[in-house]
C-alpha cells in the first residue's frame, strides 16, 4: 500500500518504541524543485538537501532506528548536466569531511553501496578512510548508495556467483534466495521495513528491488531539503498503523 502525505506540520508526539522501523530507506527526491521554486540555482537544493540528511540521521539516532540507507547518487544520475554532476560529487566530499568527528562521536557506522570504482579516486579515498574509521560503530548502520541502481546490483551478485561456480566453491543446486541476498551490496541487514520517497513521486527508480519486496511506502509531496523530524514522524506514525502480513493472513 502507497499513502500519499501532504501534511507539513504534524505534531512531534512520541511514537510507539515497540514499533519502530528496523531498517528504514529513504529516496531523497525535490532538491532541483525546492530550489527552482525559490528561484536558486539548482546547487543550492542540494546544499540545502546535505542539511536535511543531517537532520534525518539526527532523528533516527532520537527513535533508536538501527539501519538507515539513503539513496544518494544512482547509475542514472550521470545523464545530468556535467557541471551538477561535479557539484554533486564535491559536496558529497565536503560533507564526508565535515561530519566525519560527528559521526565517529554519534557511534554512526558508514557503508558505501554501489559500483564505487566508478566514482573519483580522491572521493573513494575519503568513503574507504571514512568506512575503515567507523567500522566498529553500531548505534546507527548508515548505507549510502552512490553510484547504485537496483538492477546493478543484481547483475553485479549473479557475476559475483557464477564465479563462485567456476571456482567450485558453490553448485548450481545450492542457489536460493539466501545465496542471491548474500551477494548483494547490502549484507547481514534485514530488508527494509519502511521505504519513505519525497517529492510525491510514485516510482522507486531502481532503488533496492530485490530487498523492498515486502516494505512498507510512505510517499509525501515534501521536498527533501524541507523534510524533517516531525516529516519522518509523520511516516513512522503510518508505518506503525499497517499490518504487515507477507501475503498471509493476519
Amino acid at each position: 500500500m502507497i499513502i500519499i502525505s501532504n501534511s507539513k506540520d504534524t505534531k512531534n508526539v512520541l511514537v510507539e518504541k515497540n514499533k519502530i522501523p528496523q531498517h528504514l530507506a529513504i529516496i531523497m527526491d525535490g532538491n532541483g524543485r525546492w530550489a527552482k521554486k525559490k528561484g536558486l540555482p539548482r546547487s543550492a537544493g542540494h546544499s540545502e538537501g546535505a542539511k536535511a540528511v543531517k537532520k534525518v540521521i539526527t532523528s533516527c539516532l532520537k527513535y533508536n532506528i538501527p539501519a538507515l540507507t539513503l539513496f544518494a547518487f544512482s547509475i542514472e544520475n550521470w545523464k545530468r548536466p556535467k557541471n551538477e554532476i561535479n557539484y554533486l560529487l564535491k559536496i558529497f566530499e565536503r560533507v564526508l569531511n565535515k561530519e566525519k568527528a560527528n559521526l565517529i562521536k554519534n557511534n554512526i557506522k558508514i557503508n558505501f553501496i554501489g559500483r564505487l570504482n566508478e566514482l573519483p579516486n580522491s572521493l573513494n579515498e575519503k568513503m574507504n578512510e571514512l568506512s575503515e574509521s567507523t567500522r566498529k560503530n553500531n548505534k546507527l548502520i548508515l548505507n549510502i548508495a552512490i553510484n547504485y541502481g537496483g538492477r546493478a546490483e543484481i547483475t553485479d551478485a549473479l557475476k559475483s556467483i557464477t564465479l563462485k561456480i567456476l571456482d567450485k566453491k558453490l553448485n548450481v543446486e545450492e542457489i536460493n534466495e539466501d545465496t542471491i541476498g548474500n551477494n548483494l551490496y547490502i549484507r547481514d541487514l534485514p530488508d527494509p521495513d519502511l521505504l519513505i520517497r519525497t517529492a510525491g513521486e510514485m516510482r522507486i527508480s531502481n532503488f533496492m528491488i530485490w530487498q523492498i519486496a515486502y516494505t512498507e511506502f510512505w510517499v509525501t509531496s515534501t521536498l527533501w531539503p524541507d523534510f524533517d523530524e516531525n516529516s519522518l514522524i509523520e511516516a513512522i506514525r503510518n508505518f506503525q498503523k499497517r499490518v504487515r502480513k507477507y501475503g498471509g493472513k493476519v
